[in-house]
């Protein structure tokens, strides 16, 4: 899985993955509600943007390297026709940094059009690929998204499009979820195991499809519910309604519990809860399983800041919840650090801290996550120059141990800190006075679900697919497609 490290904006800590989204309407372009929607996925990807529409007619494409508000002109906007369409933001875990593997990818073949966007990674897609070009399928990207395209515009010759899908599905292996576009008909499909988020939104006009409900409200929509994992959603061509497909059944899911945690918006509503919500029980969990009474707790802007709120509720009276640092929100996520002095002074640039909330104070500093421990350590010895006589650092997450293969731009297990250090090498590498990770037990309890319900294979080494040279925590075996 390529992993971004050679690009000039590689981010020193975990990063998003991609987002997608699926409109159709009633009697309005596409074009904007699709726009404001990859706005409101933006946190998701800031590699590249795209929409693809059709008029019922012909498609129309246009993606860009950058940010959403640069990849768009009111120009572009208005030359993609159609009340249909999907949008993707990414940020490349598989594939190269470059236009060639920017999404939606587009397709022309005999029967017709197809353009696709994909949040996730597949594990055999190299397996793939090779079959293909060994049928005469010529590829233009490295990236697994045009796979899955090649293998579904083959199956489509067909005709019958659930049919089509079911067997892509049967192929394909790994995380996905994809928001898909044949000619004029928009769907949403979720991989078998739900590993990666999609919604299904009503709008006043027509139905959406996103990777977050976030996305939803964005466009005054009521979300109407979590595509199901290993379903098919298929909106009419005119946003009336939506056809549901359960095309395979499997016994576990394999939610990504960094979701929750990390990666998606805290207003977002995901497999039924809100994350913001969740977020803040994780905090109190922190507090009951490794409480320490400080003078105040305070967040990692802005990833802790849910965590820490959670913490200080639990922690009750006597606990002040403080912000302590201020970030700059002009040193963006594609800040560069060619250089590790480069690297350390990029902390001071994004944090300045508040000098009458730590000065003589004991502090508990409260953050999603350690991925590498350079940013932790700069954290402490931060608030210890600004005056903390003692610093506690609290973790809202078990600890990273393993890559990521799903679909995040996580690190090698040579770059994770705690993929070789024990918990108390870990605090004597970041300068703290103490060190605490969240249980995976907590995690479960507050996502009421059991541990084999979600994919831990970054804190635990052992996956929920089969990976070669990893261990699988369950049995892989080829899921139940549903009529086999």
């Amino acid at each position: 899985m390529a992993d971004g490290r050679d690009s000039p904006q590689f981010q020193y800590g975990l990063t998003e993955k991609c987002g997608v989204v699926g409109i159709s309407l009633a009697d309005r372009p596409a074009a904007r509600p699709l726009y404001y929607s990859l706005y409101a996925l933006q946190h998701r990807g800031q590699e590249s943007a795209g929409i693809v529409t059709h008029d019922g007619f012909q498609q129309y494409s246009h993606v860009e390297m950058g940010l959403v508000g640069d990849a768009f002109t009111l120009n572009d906007l208005d030359s993609l026709h159609g009340q249909v369409g999907i949008g993707h933001v990414r940020y490349p875990t598989a594939g190269s940094v470059d236009s060639s593997c920017a999404q939606p990818f587009s397709v022309s073949f005999k029967s017709g059009s197809l353009g696709l966007a994909h949040n996730g990674n597949l594990v055999n897609a190299d397996e793939i690929r090779a079959e293909l070009e060994a049928h005469g399928h010529a590829f233009t990207s490295d990236g697994d998204t045009e796979v899955i395209a090649h293998d579904l515009a083959r199956n489509l010759l067909d005709g019958d499009l659930v049919r089509a899908v079911k067997k892509t599905m049967n192929r394909i292996h790994g995380s996905y979820a994809l928001t898909i576009m044949h000619d004029d008909t928009v769907m949403g499909v979720r991989d078998p195991q739900g590993n990666r988020p999609l919604v299904l939104g009503k709008l006043d006009d027509g139905y959406v499809l996103a990777s977050e409900s976030a996305a939803i409200d964005t466009l005054d929509g009521e979300l109407v519910r979590d595509v199901k994992p290993g379903e098919l959603i298929v909106l009419a061509e005119d946003g009336s309604d939506f056809d549901s497909y359960q095309l395979v059944e499997n016994d576990n899911t394999a939610h990504c519990f960094f979701e929750y945690v990390y990666f998606a918006r805290p207003d977002s509503i995901i497999d039924g809860k809100l994350v913001y919500e969740v977020r803040r029980e994780l905090g109190r969990k922190l507090w009951e399983e490794s409480g320490i009474d400080t003078d105040v707790v305070m967040p990692v802007p802005d990833s802790g800041r849910a965590f820490a709120s959670g913490y200080a509720d639990a922690a009750g009276d006597g606990v002040e919840f403080a912000e302590g640092l201020m970030k700059n929100r002009y040193v963006g996520r594609t800040f560069i650090m060619p250089t590790q002095d480069e690297r350390e002074r990029a902390v001071r640039l994004k944090l300045n801290p508040i000098k009458s909330t730590i000065e003589g104070k004991t502090v508990t500093i409260i953050d999603d996550s350690i991925v590498r421990g350079t940013t932790s350590n700069q954290l402490v010895q931060l608030l210890k120059d600004a005056g903390a006589e003692e610093v506690h650092m609290r973790i809202g997450a078990p600890a990273i141990i393993a890559p990521c293969y799903m679909g995040i731009n996580m690190a090698t297990r040579d770059e994770l800190i705690a993929s070789d250090k024990s918990v108390g090498d870990i605090r004597d590498v970041i300068n703290a006075d103490s060190l605490s990770y969240l249980s995976i037990d907590a995690i479960a309890d507050v996502l009421e679900t059991e541990r084999l319900d979600l994919c831990l294979g970054c804190v635990t080494g052992e996956y929920p697919y089969d990976i070669n040279g990893e261990e699988t925590d369950r049995d892989v075996s080829r899921p139940v497609f549903a009529d086999d």
